[in-house]
């Protein structure tokens, strides 16, 4: 059991440690040295560096011991006061920001060749005409096949200053001649809100993986777009979300709740509180609303729930959050890198701070998922351990408790076949949407050519095409017992082909089959 833990948690658990942060408004401190330099401790700090890199007998990259010595001075305050090296900041920040300057293309790398998996929807390859399966040979006059190129240099090539323009030499299957677009570059959004549809005839359906500078504006729109579809009642589907920006998730529970209700308050170490408001009519406050929540939802994520929850809005689905309660704010360090410092508490409208225990070390805080297996609260919430000291009262008379993560209003219990799981992981991983990939080059334009209606419709993951897969999964090395889990592989075959040729909604449809949270969410909708 804890050699399956160690082979995918860590990357999920990384990701909510990486991304789940509450971003504050930056602080640019420019002048650092002046602040900084009369401090005898930090004076003593950089004499040290000088000395090592002026005197030390060999030579020594004084720039990995500073950045070491930040990571050692972080680590030592709490799990989500972080180092951002300069080499990251422009992937971290690009990917909060929600957009990217490029060409809008998701590829590969296929004999050293580059292919387009699927042009990005909104993208300008998808405006002038680039479809998967499509061979990018040149960008410009430069080479992009039959040589050793890495993806970083790839994407290069592709990428660059906004409407600035690139000419691609493609090779499309079937045509003899080679195809020339000229594609001028902009902004391709990097889409926060995964999915939006309908579970049902009144019931809608919004997917939000991170919340980014642009992720209330796709919400709204995802919104809107459900209650001209007849959405009367909505499911916000958090699970397995990190966090991101305050304000986003303040925007988002703002739809919901009326005039002047508390959504959160903050409190530093001086005692300074400031209180959040809702402060606008939003589309959807006198409607019905779902929040879906497990042990991977952190930070924003739970400023959505607890807002909901301590306001009597809505209804919590599904197993206990995270417990990140703490507020962090990004300075830049001048040479291109960054800290998150945590700058404050956050705390629910009822007084309640959500952040867990940190004081036993930073393994045991991000190991806390073993140990809630282990403790069996992923299977019953009578498991889930409460301090009678951290009890508060909603308004509406609800019992809610504090001290790590909100816990649901109805709880759905995990699947915890750990077998079953990792195949799940496996399945999400690179290995099947490769397999898929050359499935589709089989036929690229039968495949192209079929509506989603059609894709449904159809047997499109045959006996056969299993009977590969199980072959395939065989050769790389993670064989799959198609005799028990047969059910569940075929679904998520169709989903990465949906994926691939009509996007996220309708990957994220074919995968929601079957959930047992989603189910529990649509039997309450006709109860209500």
């Amino acid at each position: 059991m804890k050699e399956n833990n160690k082979i995918y948690l860590p990357l999920l658990l990384g990701l909510v440690c990486a991304a789940g942060v509450l971003l504050g408004s930056k602080i640019n401190f420019s002048s650092s040295q002046g602040l900084f330099s009369s401090n005898p401790k930090k004076e003593k700090l950089n004499r040290l560096i000088d000395y090592i890199d002026y005197e030390y007998v060999d030579y020594v990259n004084t720039d990995s011991i500073v950045d070491i010595t930040v990571n050692r001075i972080l680590e030592n305050l709490d799990p989500h006061s972080v180092y951002i090296p300069s080499v990251e900041y422009a992937s971290v920040t690009e990917n909060m920001k929600g957009d990217f300057v490029g060409i809008g293309v998701s590829f590969q790398s296929v004999n050293d060749t580059v292919v387009v998996i699927q042009p990005i929807k909104g993208g300008p390859s998808e405006k002038i005409g680039i479809k998967g399966g499509d061979r990018i040979l040149f960008a410009n006059d430069a080479q992009l096949f039959d040589k050793n190129i890495s993806n970083d240099s790839l994407i290069a090539q592709l990428k660059g200053e906004e409407n600035t323009n690139v000419t691609l030499t493609v090779f499309r299957k079937g045509l003899k001649e080679l195809l020339r677009f000229n594609i001028k570059r902009s902004r391709v959004p990097i889409k926060s809100v995964d999915a939006a549809y309908m579970l049902t005839n009144n019931l809608g359906y919004i997917k939000v993986n991170r919340f980014a500078e642009s992720t209330y504006r796709e919400f709204k729109e995802s919104l809107e777009k459900l209650q001209q579809e007849g959405a009367t009642q909505i499911a916000i589907d958090l699970r397995d979300n990190p966090g991101g920006y305050l304000s986003e998730a303040i925007n988002i529970v703002d739809e919901f709740l009326k005039d002047g209700k508390l959504i959160l308050y903050t409190k530093n170490k001086k005692g300074a509180m400031e209180e959040t408001h809702s402060r606008r009519k939003g589309k959807f406050e006198d409607r019905e609303v779902f929040v879906l929540i497990n042990e991977n939802s952190a930070s924003a994520s739970e400023i959505v729930a607890g807002a909901f929850q301590d306001n009597d809005r809505g209804t919590i689905i599904g197993r206990r959050s995270y417990g990140k309660g703490l507020v962090q704010r990004e300075m830049e360090l001048g040479d291109g890198s960054a800290v998150r410092l945590t700058i404050a508490r956050y705390y629910t409208p009822t007084g309640r701070s959500i952040q867990k225990p940190y004081g036993e070390g930073n393994e045991a805080y991000f190991n806390d998922y073993t140990r809630r297996y282990k403790n069996g609260e992923l299977r019953t919430a009578d498991s889930i351990h409460v301090d009678d000291s951290l009890r508060y009262v909603t308004p509406g008379g609800k019992i809610v408790y504090g001290g790590g993560g909100i816990i649901p209003d109805i709880f759905v219990p995990k699947d915890t076949n750990f077998e079953k799981e990792h195949l799940t992981y496996i399945l999400r991983s690179g290995h099947l949407s490769q397999f898929i990939f050359e499935v589709l080059e089989q036929d690229r334009n039968y495949y192209n050519s079929l509506s989603w209606d059609d894709f449904q419709k159809k047997e499109i993951i045959t006996d056969a095409l299993l009977a590969n897969f199980q072959s395939y999964a065989r050769r790389n090395n993670f064989p799959v017992k198609m005799n028990v889990y047969k059910p569940l592989v075929r679904r998520y075959l169709k989903a990465v082909m949906a994926q691939q040729l009509f996007g996220e909604d309708e990957f994220q449809r074919l995968i929601n089959e079957d959930d047992r949270i989603i189910e529990k969410v649509i039997e309450l909708s006709k109860t209500i």
